[in-house]
């Protein structure tokens, strides 16, 4: 295996945004959100995160249920240079 193109898994995913932009990343309750606005939409939100003052490589928790927000908070998260830390009430006792 050859080196890879990619420096992060935020930025893999933001080249498959580009490669795959008119059609639909994720599928939920009947509704889906398209590679574009999968860009659009985690791009805010990543700038949102910097703007806070977080340090590169700092933990971003995240609890939400399995629903669209999910993939654009991710997705923010990464490419904003953060680590995604993923919280659930089900994986503790």
């Amino acid at each position: 295996i050859g080196p890879l193109p990619y420096n992060s898994i935020g930025d893999f995913l933001v080249g498959a945004c580009k490669q795959f932009s008119g059609q639909p990343a994720f599928v939920c309750m009947g509704k889906s959100i398209s590679y574009a606005e999968l860009e659009r939409l985690s791009t805010a939100f990543g700038a949102y995160l910097q703007s806070k003052g977080l340090e590169k490589g700092a933990r971003v928790a995240l609890m939400m249920p399995n629903v669209l927000q999910y993939p654009v908070a991710m997705m923010g998260v990464l490419r904003a240079g953060f680590t995604v830390v993923n919280v659930n009430p089900l994986y503790t006792p």
